[in-house]
């Protein structure tokens, strides 16, 4: 590899806003770093570079197969859904990708969407701030039911590093905790389902987990249940997720992730009731990120010195 190798990063916007620093990537070779790069432009602002990052920007299998130069795709995030990998693989590119950086944030998160629904706290202070409190005969009210977390049952989609973290704050929190395991199967799932009280979901995204919960899955849990998704949008049929909270089908659902992202207008959920969505920022803490952009820079730096690190193809 050359001493300085070109390395272009397609869309380093969402990692880097302007509040951290590129230095440590530029002093590893000549830095070209695009805020954003559409579908029609990646092949000309990636063409030479042996060395491409990208978070969101695909890179297909024709795609790869017009940059003749490329060595090594870096990807700024743990998904990497957005890569071909077995075309990288045929041409022996190494994909990397950043395992860990999110755990704390993302488990984190799970809770802020999960005591929005239990205890409506945004909701109450919009009330106080409209007056409500003021014109109170009581010295206290409360808008909606609340839901205290102790003595719940948590079931966890998924046991890996994030759904382990959220299973020690919800017992922190007095919770138990059930798992739906990939070892399970369909029927470890269904259990898991009907039996919780709150679902949080920390599965990949493959073909086998593609709305995973859809119109029979949301059948199966109990009315009062809440659904929690930080993990991957289309595990989630948006559709029947939407009418299963119109009927009342489930209480509740706290998204960070949609299917598709920007969601169109048109999103059936942004209509649904009892159903709060973030804009995809579990990940997104400053602490977060800068663990994300400390470990991508590394295996570039690996990836330079011949000893690639975190290769996920």
């Amino acid at each position: 590899m050359n001493a300085r190798p070109r390395i272009v990063v397609l869309d380093g916007h969402t990692l880097n806003p302007g509040d951290l620093s590129w230095n440590a990537l530029e002093a590893l070779g000549d830095c070209t770093i695009h805020a954003h790069t559409p579908a029609a432009e990646i092949v000309a602002r990636a063409a030479g570079a042996p060395i491409v990052l990208t978070n969101k920007t695909p890179l297909s299998a024709a795609t790869i197969a017009a940059l003749p130069d490329l060595r090594y795709i870096g990807v700024l995030a743990t998904g990497y859904n957005v890569v071909d990998v077995a075309a990288a693989r045929s041409r022996e590119i190494p994909v990397a990708n950043v395992p860990l950086y999110g755990t704390a944030s993302v488990a984190q998160h799970v809770f802020a969407l999960l005591l929005e629904l239990t205890q409506h706290v945004g909701r109450h202070s919009a009330s106080v701030r409209a007056g409500r409190w003021s014109e109170s005969r009581d010295f206290c009210f409360w808008e909606t039911p609340l839901l205290e977390l102790s003595g719940l049952t948590l079931g966890i989609v998924g046991a890996g590093r994030i759904g382990s973290a959220v299973a020690r704050i919800a017992e922190a929190f007095g919770m138990k905790v059930v798992y739906a395991r990939r070892s399970g199967g369909r029927a470890e799932l269904e259990q898991v389902l009907r039996a919780a009280d709150v679902i949080s979901l920390h599965c990949p995204l493959t073909d086998d987990t593609r709305h995973l919960i859809n119109a029979t899955t949301l059948g199966w849990m109990k009315p009062s249940a809440l659904l929690i998704n930080t993990s991957r949008g289309p595990l989630i049929d948006d559709a029947a997720l939407a009418a299963a909270l119109h009927a009342g089908q489930i209480a509740g659902a706290g998204l960070d992730v949609l299917s598709t992202e920007p969601p169109p207008p048109g999103n059936p959920l942004f209509t649904a009731p009892n159903c709060v969505i973030t804009p995809h920022i579990a990940w997104a803490t400053r602490a977060a990120r800068e663990r994300l952009m400390g470990t991508a820079i590394a295996n570039v730096s690996a990836f330079v010195a011949g000893k690639p690190e975190n290769v996920v193809n």
